[in-house]
This record gives structure tokens, C-alpha cells and sequence, in this order.
């Protein structure tokens, strides 16, 4: 049975785990979880990419992100090709590192988001690594240290995880440690990464009195949350699918857009390849990233040697770019032949 495509979209909170091939080690030391994650973070802030959870294991990595304006595949490709390069090289092996495909699960916020959190942050002590919970304060690789402000992260949204325990840092410091604290006795909750109905249902539990009462439900393994989010996820990831295909069997391509972006901007298309900063040819390459990135799948890097700039600029002129478009309600009729 072919395996399902991927959900990802502009604003998706995604829970990613990485496992080693055949459960092996990913790091055999502190300099190969310093190279990892010194990849990890220059991919998160040159695609802004916002993180707000992660650990390292001996044989995988859990890290809670949310989708930028670069699809969340084209920085998971970077990262684990990038750092399976270096970790061969370095230990003189070929093949692969890593098991199959990293697993996604696209998550309903407003009920997972803190427990996801606790999730993650608590795999260390939970798999024995670290004798004791006061330990994991000082542990540099995991996002736990950096929430207690032990140790610095310049890629990891401190600030987003904080509000959501208080308004000042010291009193949402010590909201998040009680939260975190309380969720030691709950082990390893099987209902944050087990199948589909069951994450849909809040636990096997509530699955068995929802199919007691005779209820419809509807699950999927790529997501976690419930039933009406899942149905709602499912809806604009097949509308999302169609707009995509339609792009493609219409002919639609980078020279397509090049042109029409620089026609409804009244630019010169060898201004947007150019680099210049005049505020309308800045404008126009604003709107051309966004579309490109977002609707027909280019990646930074291609993107940034067609435009002459470097990948970040190309992340944040897209979000630029996606507020302009927010705004004029012409997305449309650019993507129209």
C-alpha cells in the first residue's frame, strides 16, 4: 500500500521525529549533536522557521516546528542530507543514517501545543539519560534548558512557549517547570504518537465510549487532534492538492510568473532579476517569492540563484510578500494564464 502524501501548509504546527535506520545511534558524541544542531538552527532562521521544542536522542531527534513559508519538507531534506553527509564522512561509513522517511504529525494547537511541549522536553529523564528532573535544566541538548533560561538559543521561540504560562518571564518560567513537573508521573503517552483514531478520540479510552455511543469519527495518522480537525485538515489539503496539479496541467511555471509579476508591478523583468532595491522592483520580487515558494513548490536555494540574493532574503521577502498579496487580492488573477 503506497505510503500517504505529506500535510504541510504556511502556519502548520508539525510534530517531526527522526529515527536512526534499524533504532542505531545518530550521534556518538557531544561534536556530532553540536554539528547537528548548529545545521538544524542556520535552516530554521535562514527559512524562519520557528521551533519551540526539541531533544536529542541517542537514535532520534523530536523537534516541534512551524511551517514557514518554505515548506517544511524542502528544510527536513536539507537538514537530514546535510548532517547524514557529515556524520558518514566523519565516521568513515556509507548507507543510510536515517529509518525510512522523519515522521510528521500535523497538530491541533489549542489542545496539544503545552502537552507536546512537556512531551518532548521530558524524553530525556523518561528514557533514563538524566538521573533526575533538576538536571534537565542545565541539559544542552534539549529546548528545556533554554525555556528555563539556562542556556542560550537564538533559534528556539522562547517568547511564543512563555506567554503561554504568564505574561512576565520569571512567574511563566515557573508556571512552565510545574507543568512539566506534573506530567513525569503520566510516562510516555502513546496517545500524542499512536495511530490516527486514537489521537482523534483523546486516548483508547474515549475511543471505545465514542464507538459504544455509535459516533462517527474520523482519524488519520499524519495528524493529531480531533475528529471535526481532522476532517477540516483533510478538506484544504485536497483543495490544496487540486490548485497545485491545476498550476501544473495549466503550464504555469517560475517564467510564467516572472513575467506576469513584472507586467502587474510595471517593472522591468531585468530589475527583478537584478537585486535591486528600488521599493517597487522590491515589491514586485516580494510577490514573485511568495508564489514561488508557496504555489509552485520552488525551494530557497533554487529561488535565490534565479533572483541573485541569498536564501534568507528570499524567506523573508515571500512573507513580505504574502502580506502585499493579503492585501491587493490579486493572487488570483497572477496565477490565472
Amino acid at each position: 500500500m503506497p505510503r500517504k502524501a505529506r500535510i504541510d501548509a504556511p502556519g502548520a504546527l508539525q510534530h517531526i521525529i527522526i529515527r536512526g535506520i534499524e533504532k542505531r545511534s545518530i550521534f556518538r558524541d557531544d561534536w556530532d549533536r553540536d554539528r547537528f544542531l548548529d545545521r538544524l538552527g542556520k535552516l530554521l532562521l535562514t527559512t524562519s522557521t520557528p521551533c519551540y521544542a526539541w531533544t536529542l536522542m541517542p537514535n532520534h531527534v523530536h523537534l516541534l516546528l512551524r511551517t514557514g513559508l518554505t515548506p517544511l519538507a524542502t528544510v527536513m531534506k536539507r537538514l537530514l542530507t546535510g548532517y547524514a553527509q557529515y556524520f558518514n564522512r566523519r565516521h568513515k561509513r556509507c548507507g543510510h543514517l536515517f529509518q525510512n522517511r522523519y515522521k510528521s504529525i500535523l497538530c491541533e494547537e489549542e489542545s496539544y501545543f503545552i502537552e507536546l511541549l512537556r512531551y518532548i522536553h521530558l524524553n530525556p529523564l523518561r528514557a533514563g539519560l538524566l538521573i533526575e528532573f533538576d538536571v534537565l535544566k542545565s541539559y544542552q541538548y534539549s529546548g528545556h534548558s533554554t525555556l528555563m533560561g539556562t542556556l542560550s538559543c537564538e533559534w528556539q521561540d522562547q517568547d511564543y512557549v512563555l506567554n503561554c504560562f504568564g505574561k512576565r518571564r520569571s512567574a511563566a518560567r515557573r508556571e512552565y517547570q510545574k507543568f512539566v513537573i506534573d506530567g513525569i508521573s503520566q510516562g510516555s503517552r502513546p496517545d500524542l504518537v499512536g495511530g490516527g483514531f486514537v489521537r482523534s478520540t483523546g486516548g483508547w479510552r474515549a475511543l471505545k465510549e465514542c464507538q459504544r455511543r455509535g459516533d462517527y469519527i474520523k482519524g488519520d495518522e499524519r495528524i493529531l487532534g480531533s475528529s471535526d480537525f481532522v476532517t477540516q485538515v483533510l478538506k484544504h489539503a485536497e483543495e490544496a492538492l487540486k490548485q497545485d496539479n491545476l498550476l501544473k496541467r495549466q503550464g504555469i511555471d517560475f517564467d510564467f510568473l516572472l513575467v506576469k509579476v513584472a507586467r502587474y508591478c510595471n517593472v522591468e523583468i531585468e530589475e527583478l532579476l537584478s537585486g535591486t532595491r528600488n521599493r517597487k522592483v522590491v515589491d514586485a520580487r516580494s510577490i514573485l517569492c511568495y508564489l514561488s515558494l508557496r504555489r509552485l513548490k520552488l525551494s530557497c536555494l533554487a529561488l535565490s540563484q534565479k533572483l541573485n540574493v541569498c536564501p534568507s532574503s528570499v524567506s523573508k521577502s515571500a512573507a513580505r510578500g504574502q502580506d502585499i498579496l493579503s492585501v491587493r487580492k490579486v493572487e488570483k488573477e497572477l496565477l490565472n494564464k
